[in-house]
């Protein structure tokens, strides 16, 4: 007979590490909930039973903290910053989750999830359980033994690992697992604020532990030790043994261990369902169909007696009209295989007419209905996602819910040509509304066949996202979100990513003509849904005047790409190598050793324990190490060369990586230029972004960086790039904005704006002002507008804390109506819920009225900066759209390429320099009428570098 297994789960432990997991990319659902804290979680209770189907299973929580430790040390977790808001919210949900499915929830107030955990695993232990500590926590580490298990879940690709006796001595490099008590002891754990042995880091622990066993061992014999280290230890014994008291999970509290109480049993599917379709956790609902539904990827469960003891035994269970369900109760009245339960339509249940249009006749019928329709969505299905060299394999239309038109295309490119050619007079038909969800990516394939598409457009995409910025826009989310459907997934025909993946080309017509006519019918739905929502919300007017114009603006640009200078890059990167190798060894000499200079953990160890920049308190992460990120590192530059040297280094290594050798591979082969996707959906301010290749993050304050646009380069001899730059916008949006007189006067006199800032707030004339007053003026005007503290000030500066106050009282007197005005946005924000750029541009601000102070002022320095930056990204917009008009009108050669922040970039062809560039300034100054006037920077160079 099997030993037993009981799972204990550290809520807490997972909660956080799923939060953390989602930062860079929360899950926002539709009601602009934070959900990531709860997916990250469920994601590990669903992955335990998934992998391990367990007998046992409970979930410990912390209540209140541990009054045992407080009582002993009022400093224990005084460090910890306050609980983020999306995990407060995340907890009952959690629980109402786990009631559901009948977990239990083990928690008791003053006792800490370790204490509880560890009580219960030893009373298991002794019932002959073998019990799995689920949790990333390594103090958890002191209680393995023979049947007591660490489980530390799968993260970040890595697979999960079981901690044993002999893995817990391996890490630790003890000979008990007792001994990681002592460890934490003597290390501390700042984490915990555990405040361990002055000067004894994780090498100098496991050292001690090899030679005395034990911190009180050690304490016992520290006339053995020399040097400093011995007059620390020895004159913190005491505190030494309180930090041992602290590191000791507790195995007596009051909670007991019930094992058919803990039993896995089926879940109550219909709280689940209610509870995941309120949370919109679509691939979670999935997986806990795959698990909990379909009856064969998980074995009945039963208990019988043996001995007086609960016992499991997978049995099969024969299906009758009273027990035909699997085990977590789903009935199945028709069939006799299970199936999973859904909230959600799909092609399976859901009645659609869908016909491929083939033959010369139902094609003429088809185009002839085409022509009589306002408003026809369509989607092109292709061989890649690269438009530029993607090819046709067919084309969907609908205009009628659940009703659509598959058009399959030959491989031959001749008959593809002549068969698109025929719908040309339904792309071409201006009064025709076309909608498409991402059609960027369709007008771009459709002009590989010469077809341009005319007419309104409606892309469901970009209407989610003036709707809901801060949520995820694909189709899919989208579909099952708002009309409760859930699209075909395109891997079920053509398989996942890999070199295994097929191409549209090898999928049966049938199976295409289904999955893409309901792409075109699904999308046509969503834009039934949210068009009368834009009118609600206010931006249709942004809709129709700048998003949905710009669609065809970067289409353009990105099929046009940018000429690059591979031999100059090539050139550059042999240098930068030299240069990245002097760095490393200059580094090795410093630090007396050649170490791993990538390796956080042994770059830590020299920089903090060897070398001891910083001094003794330096910041830890969560696994132990010292932290080693930019932000530390800049902060401690001036101690030690080697810092700087370590910073410079890093930097050389990124530009390398990232764009010297990078670059030249993502020149297209066809083209032999570089095309930039341009995304319109991802910067909640309006900001567009860039990617494959990132041109709007390559370094311009560093020589290097500005060396990388020298490889930008115009077409040929014949054509001249120029860059056209607005020049300082933001502040003069912020001037217009919040009607400063003061600020507006120095712009509308065309005054140096920040000499103009100095000599106000020193109360000295404009020609007076120094070098490192006017400096200091703009850090304040720029930095403004982000919140900037008079801390974060004196950081930027050389200016002290007070002087750096005192500076920022002195602007706030000088621009008066600008405090009033950031003030009015914040009370605005609190009123609504969003602030709004010039264009109407809504950013939702769901923590404004936060209880957390740190999460709130967060919210309210971007109610003041999300205007300013979104309407400086309007306006650009604006410019684009008015330019490529004016380009097309007048039939010019020269082309718009790029735009990067407030700049933009032009092949001109060189016999319309003396004429382009008056327009593109005259369209760029004029693109939004405000009391500041807007002033754009020109400049010509055969590279972007010279030009800028």
């Amino acid at each position: 007979m099997s030993q037993k297994r009981l799972f204990l789960l550290d809520a807490y432990a997972l909660i956080f590490r799923g939060y953390y997991a989602f930062i860079k990319n929360p899950r926002i659902n539709s009601k602009g909930m934070d959900t990531s804290a709860i997916l990250g979680f469920m994601n590990s209770l669903i992955d335990v039973i998934k992998r391990e189907k367990p007998d046992h299973l409970a979930v410990a929580f912390d209540k209140g903290g541990s009054d045992y430790r407080l009582e002993m040390y009022t400093e224990y977790k005084a460090n910890r910053d306050e609980t983020p808001e999306a995990i407060k919210i995340a907890v009952p949900y959690i629980q109402e989750l786990l009631q559901a499915m009948h977990i239990p929830i083990i928690e008791k107030a003053g006792f800490e999830a370790d204490d509880l955990i560890g009580t219960l695993a030893k009373q298991a232990e002794k019932e002959g359980y073998q019990v799995f500590m689920v949790t990333p926590d390594k103090d958890f580490g002191q209680l393995v033994s023979e049947n007591i298990f660490m489980y530390r879940p799968a993260r970040l690709g890595n697979d999960i690992e079981i901690w044993g006796v002999e893995e817990v001595k391996a890490k630790f490099e003890v000979q008990d697992p007792l001994q990681v008590i002592d460890f934490l002891a003597m290390m501390g754990d700042a984490v915990d604020n555990i405040p361990g042995l002055p000067g004894v880091g994780e090498k100098t622990a496991k050292k001690f532990l090899a030679e005395y066993g034990s911190i009180e061992n050690l304490l016992n014999n520290t006339h053995q030790l020399k040097g400093a280290i011995k007059d620390k230890i020895e004159a913190n014994k005491e505190q030494g043994l309180l930090s041992k008291k602290l590191a000791t999970i507790l195995l007596d509290c009051p909670v007991t261990f019930d094992a058919k109480n803990y039993e896995l049993s089926k879940p109550d599917v219909e709280k689940t369902d209610a509870l995941f379709q309120e949370l919109e956790f679509r691939q979670l609902k999935t997986q806990f169909d795959k698990l909990f539904g379909s009856g064969k990827e998980y074995d009945e469960i039963t208990t019988t007696e043996d001995n007086n003891k609960p016992q499991t035994k997978k049995t099969a269970v024969k299906k009758t009209p009273e027990n035909q369900m699997d085990l977590f109760g789903f009935v199945d009245e028709d069939s006799d295989e299970p199936k999973s339960h859904s909230y959600y339509a799909t092609l399976e249940n859901t009645s659609h007419f869908y016909q491929t249009v083939q033959g010369d006749l139902p094609l003429k019928l088809l185009l002839q209905n085409l022509q009589n329709q306002k408003s026809v969505c369509f989607d092109t299905e292709t061989t890649g996602i690269d438009a530029i060299n993607a090819e046709l394999v067919g084309l969907a239309l609908s205009w009628e819910k659940g009703k659509g038109f598959y058009i399959p295309f030959p491989e031959n490119q001749e008959e593809a040509q002549v068969l698109i050619d025929k719908f040309k007079p339904f792309f071409e038909n201006d009064k025709i509304e076309k909608i498409g969800q991402n059609v960027k990516y369709d007008l771009k394939v459709l002009a590989n066949y010469g077809i341009e598409v005319k007419g309104n457009l409606f892309d469901t995409m970009i209407a989610h996202y003036l709707i809901n910025p801060d949520m995820r826009h694909n189709m899919d989310v989208l579909s099952e979100t708002y009309l409760k459907y859930s699209p075909k997934s395109i891997e079920t025909l053509i398989g996942k990513k890999g070199k295994n993946q097929l191409s549209m080309r090898d999928v049966a017509l049938e199976d295409i003509k289904e999955y893409a006519t309901e792409d075109a019918d699904i999308t046509f739905q969503l834009k039934e849904h949210f068009q009368p929502i834009l009118e609600r919300v206010g931006t249709k007017k942004l809709f129709d005047e700048i998003e949905i114009p710009l669609i065809q603006v970067l289409a353009d640009m990105e099929r046009e790409g940018i000429n690059l200078d591979e031999n100059f890059l090539k050139s550059m990167s042999v240098d930068m190598q030299k240069e990245i190798e002097t760095f490393e060894n200059k580094i090795y000499e410093e630090a007396g050793e050649k170490f791993n200079l990538a390796s956080p953990k042994q770059l830590g160890d020299i920089l903090f324990d060897k070398l001891k920049i910083g001094g003794s308190k330096q910041k830890k992460t969560k696994t132990g190490q010292y932290a080693t990120g930019e932000e530390v590192l800049s902060y401690l530059a001036n101690e030690h060369q080697i810092v700087k040297d370590i910073l410079e280094w890093r930097q050389l290594v990124k530009l390398k990586s990232t764009y010297v050798d990078a670059l030249p591979e993502q020149v297209d082969k066809k083209t032999q230029r570089v095309h930039t996707d341009y995304m319109q959906t991802v910067a909640a301010t309006g900001r567009l972004s860039s990617n494959n290749p990132n041109l709007q993050n390559i370094p311009i304050r560093t020589e290097r960086g500005r060396q990388i646009r020298k490889a930008f380069i115009a077409r040929d001899e014949n054509y001249t790039l120029l860059s056209a730059d607005y020049s300082q916008i933001e502040l003069r949006i912020i001037a217009a904005l919040s009607g400063e007189d003061n600020m507006i006067a120095a712009f509308q006199n065309n005054e140096d704006i920040h000499r103009s800032t100095a000599a106000k707030v020193f109360n000295i004339s404009p020609e007076e002002v120094t070098k490192e007053q006017r400096s200091n003026a703009k850090t304040v005007n720029f930095g403004i507008i982000y919140g900037v503290s008079a801390f974060g000030l004196s950081n930027q500066t050389s200016l002290s804390r007070k002087e750096s106050a005192e500076l920022i009282d002195a602007y706030y007197k000088t621009y008066p109506k600008l405090k009033s005005f950031m003030a009015n946005q914040v009370d605005f924000a609190r009123d609504n819920g969003y602030v709004e750029t010039i264009s109407g541009r809504r950013r939702y601000l769901k923590d404004i009225n936060s209880a957390n102070a740190v999460v709130r002022g967060a919210a309210e320095r971007n109610a003041v900066n999300a205007p300013i930056q979104g309407s400086a990204a309007d306006i650009i917009k604006i410019a684009m759209i008015n330019i490529h008009k004016r380009l097309k009108e007048d039939n010019y050669k020269s082309k718009m390429l790029l735009q990067v922040h407030d700049e933009l970039v032009f092949d001109v062809h060189n016999s319309e320099i003396e004429k382009i560039q008056p327009m593109i300034k005259h369209e760029m100054e004029n693109a939004f009428k405000m009391a500041v006037p807007l002033e754009v920077e020109m400049g010509l160079g055969k590279d972007w570098l010279e030009a800028h």
